[in-house]
């Protein structure tokens, strides 16, 4: 498959990029590189990136409004930005008239000469990322770091790199037919984007995408859905919270007097202890068990890795701790854009709270079902503020289990929040939603939560 990608791209026949943005404008800058012939089509009359495109590409045609077969079907392939869906209808009709698909991942793997470390799962992905790229810096390893966060992967490319990292999503796996990294994993696989699949089955069948010709697959032994499909013989790597075994990166647990200490471990030697982690959680010692196994995969030093671990603060809007006032805690984890992540947070703080959560929800659900955040709601949750598109789907779903209250916008959920909790308790921005109905994105929404718990902290201290 990549042999045809590259010929495709050798040929003097036309390639149309489908979605401008970020991904869009770097595969037209990669497709000039190689002397390709290439046109744009994109659905909105402003796309991002098209000042950009304009100014450094004059020449090419840019094509807006509904994507329109009669254009798709003059190109040999079409380059489908992630933004896009393959399902929609005439991309299909395009895919009918012979057309090939292909997109920014297919074509980086194509031609990368250094090993590439892929990391996907519907959670976590971000900071396992971020955690590998740091440790392979601290190694000394000339590493580039991108995909689906930061630099789009076209972009990266350069000779002297020693080690690609890549971040990809769903929907870049869709149109990546053979990845070949040198080691890849799954996170983790729970319902997601069930707007654009049509089930968890057809989801998950795009994250495995990523095990396309992996050398070293990496699998999470607590998450089922984390296990590729491999040929007989082929060897796996393993990391897991639970039963540690030859070979794998797990934890081990002890007791001291009353108290229960948690190690980091690989095989049955101890790495490090969990308190000495600047990311809390146990979805945070699960991440770490994943950055040690894929960069012991790749060669990194434990040591290195290791001490790497000890310093990393962790990324914002992942349960960000943003301030405590009053015996309350405010946490903001607004990168909770699907249930669960959310289930992920409730279930890692409301472990380490005293009191109960006064959890804020609520946003585009993506067709959702909040019924899964039940169990732990009604364990760990004190009351629900709602907002947001999604807001009365939630409300119908769990108000049986947990009060819930709507909120008229971000910053009044925040004092209704406050207002609802005592000495012990923790307020949790995990909204379980995508951001686009109120917000430019998820950073701005956890942004707007920072600000205004520190509003209402300075309004408590006038008022005092």
């Amino acid at each position: 498959m990549a042999t045809t990608a590259m010929q495709l791209i050798a040929s003097d026949k036309k390639h149309i990029v489908v979605g401008l943005g970020k991904t869009g404008l770097s595969c037209v800058r990669y497709l000039k590189r190689q002397n390709a012939w290439v046109e744009v089509v994109d659905t909105r009359d402003l796309p991002p990136g098209l000042t950009e495109l304009q100014s450094e590409f004059p020449d090419v045609v840019v094509h807006r409004g509904p994507l329109d077969v009669n254009i798709l079907k003059t190109a040999a392939d079409l380059v489908v930005s992630p933004g896009v869906a393959l399902a929609e209808p005439a991309i299909q009709a395009a895919i009918e008239q012979g057309v090939e698909i292909t997109g920014d991942i297919d074509l980086f793997s194509c031609v990368a000469e250094a090993p590439i470390l892929a990391i996907t799962g519907s959670n976590g992905k971000t900071t396992v990322t971020s955690l590998l790229a740091e440790m392979g810096r601290k190694s000394g390893t000339k590493i580039a770091v991108g995909g689906n966060i930061g630099t789009p992967a076209l972009d990266l490319l350069d000779p002297s790199v020693e080690l690609y990292i890549l971040e990809l999503s769903s929907f870049q796996l869709e149109t990546t037919r053979r990845l070949g990294a040198f080691a890849a994993t799954v996170l983790n696989v729970s319902p997601d984007h069930m707007d654009r699949y049509d089930s968890l089955a057809h989801y998950h069948h795009a994250k495995h995408r990523i095990f396309r010709g992996c050398q070293h697959p990496v699998v999470n032994d607590d998450e089922p859905l984390s296990a590729p499909l491999m040929a007989q013989g082929m060897e796996s790597v393993h990391f897991g919270l639970s039963n540690p075994g030859l070979k794998k990166f797990s934890t081990i647990h002890e007791l001291n007097g009353d108290q229960e200490v948690v190690w980091l471990s690989y095989g049955f030697d101890k790495l490090l202890n969990v308190d000495e982690l600047k990311i809390k959680g146990r979805h945070n010692w699960s991440n770490a068990l994943a950055a040690l196994a894929i960069g012991h995969t790749a060669g990194l030093p434990l040591s290195v890795m290791v001490e790497t671990l000890c310093e990393f603060p962790g990324l914002p809007h992942r349960c960000e701790w943003v301030a405590e006032h009053n015996g309350i805690d405010f946490i903001n984890d607004s990168k909770g854009t699907n249930v669960g992540a959310t289930c992920t947070a409730i279930d890692s703080i409301g472990g380490l709270t005293s009191g109960k959560l006064i959890l804020i929800a609520g946003g585009v659900g993506k067709d959702a079902d909040f019924a899964l955040m039940e169990e732990l709601v009604a364990k760990y949750v004190k009351c629900l503020v709602l907002i947001g598109h999604d807001a009365e789907k939630i409300r119908s779903t769990l108000s049986e289990v947990v009060p819930c209250i709507d909120a008229s916008d971000l910053p009044d959920a925040v004092m209704i929040a406050a207002q609802k909790a005592t000495p012990g308790d923790t307020v949790l921005l995990s909204p379980a939603c995508a951001s686009f109905d109120m917000f430019d994105s998820y950073e701005h929404r956890g942004t707007v939560f920072r600000d205004q718990v520190k509003v209402l902290q300075s309004t408590l201290t006038d008022d005092q």
